[in-house]
């Protein structure tokens, strides 16, 4: 028997190989990396949809309301590049049954939370599994699936922070209806546990653990891809925190209405990313695509700009953020695992993480600051000028490579 059959058996399931277990239960592993990257986020998509209630009944200000994405991705890119490490030295299967646990322990602490400060210290919890996600699930996806398949399995996964956004928006909002806002986050928590036992039971064992070099400082695509990630992520951040508070004060909704807002961007964000990232793996097709659809994302901003005037726009721009701010974030993954360099795909799928979120912790107080203005217009077009600029640093990228015709 094997290291890996040894460390296998001894969990209580049958001893796999990475690559057997992408050939046999491929759809199992797509399955079970699409929770993973929903629960990794699902916690602050859920202080989004749940806004209302949590500003009517916890007693917290739109501005807190803001710091709680804040902290919580603040957390996450700090812990990202250490992260995306970890992933690389121990392996993907121990990284992301500590990822689901550890994000079971934070919606737990949520939903218990008496005030503001309880609350924001349970979120920078949840910043851990946050900077685990994307390079567990990258890593997972180099060792099992073959490449052929990598673009639209990468979709799939990618896909599961929008499953998190829909869960968050409608069925877990209406069962806030019923049970309170606490039962709804403790449902998520317990659901987490069940992910992370499967987790544990399915997943392949991991190769024995082995050092590799930190690489700290971005370079090449992989910087240009931070800055971009940084810019998108300020919008998408500032979108999914405020839309459903928008929708009630603006827009006239009702709370379980307003989160639906939410949940329409979810079903738009996980076609989106299925969609686009199998596009993307055809490797003369990805460069130009970040960019392109950063472009239709400052469409989806003005249209929520208008929408004050307008109240059905709503809904058009929030399926529109899913259908190109949301997707153009899985497209970058993509772009990571074509170009990773042996053995680091998990560092730098970790630094393009960073800055997409810091860009989330960065977003929503700016956007705050507007709200408690009363300024909803300004902030969606301060929404549109930052997709504008990640739009324009993915161009201007795109052409560079073309021109020097080198794959940095």
């Amino acid at each position: 028997m094997t290291t890996e059959q040894a460390g296998r058996a001894g969990q209580g399931g049958t001893p796999r190989t990475a690559g057997e277990a992408g050939a046999g239960a491929p759809g199992a592993l797509t399955a079970l990396l699409t929770c993973a990257m929903a629960f990794s986020m699902l916690q602050l998509f859920l202080l989004g949809a749940l806004g209302p209630r949590l500003v009517a009944e916890l007693g917290v200000s739109p501005t807190v309301l803001g710091l709680t994405t804040t902290v919580g991705f603040s957390t996450a890119a700090v812990l990202s590049p250490l992260g995306g490490r970890v992933v690389d030295r121990v392996g993907p299967r121990r990284c992301l049954v500590a990822l689901l646990a550890m994000a079971a322990v934070a919606l737990a602490l949520i939903g218990s939370a008496p005030g503001a400060g309880f609350l924001l210290a349970a979120v920078a919890l949840g910043g851990l599994p946050q900077a685990l996600a994307n390079p567990a699930t990258n890593k997972a996806i180099l060792a099992a699936v073959p490449p052929a398949r990598r673009g639209s399995v990468t979709g799939m996964k990618q896909s599961g922070v929008q499953l998190g956004a829909f869960a968050a928006g409608l069925p877990l909002a209406a069962l806030a209806g019923l049970a309170g806002w606490r039962g709804a986050v403790w449902t998520a928590a317990g659901a987490a546990v069940a992910a992370a036992v499967w987790a544990a039971w399915a997943l392949p064992a991991d190769p024995p653990a082995k050092s590799t070099p930190a690489v700290l400082v971005p370079r090449g695509m992989i910087a240009w891809l931070l800055v971009f990630s940084l810019l998108l992520g300020c919008g998408i951040a500032s979108v999914n925190t405020y839309l459903a508070l928008y929708g009630t004060e603006r827009l006239g909704l009702g709370p379980t209405t307003a989160g639906a807002l939410v949940a329409v961007l979810g079903v738009a964000g996980i076609a989106g990313r299925v969609g686009w990232s199998k596009v993307a793996g055809r490797p003369e097709r990805a460069p130009w695509l970040p960019g392109s659809l950063a472009v239709g994302a400052v469409a989806a901003a003005l249209l929520l700009a208008c929408s004050s005037s307008f109240h059905p726009l709503a809904w058009v721009a929030a399926a529109a953020v899913g259908v190109f701010a949301v997707a153009a974030n899985a497209v970058s993954m993509v772009l990571v695992m074509q170009r990773a360099a042996p053995g680091r795909a998990g560092q730098d799928s970790a630094l393009v993480s960073a800055g997409f979120f810091a860009g989330f912790a960065a977003g929503p107080p700016l956007f705050g600051v507007l709200v408690e203005a009363g300024r909803y217009g300004g902030g969606w077009l301060l929404v549109a000028a930052e997709f504008a600029g990640a739009g324009a640093v993915a161009l201007l990228w795109a052409v560079r490579e073309r021109g020097t015709g080198v794959r940095s």
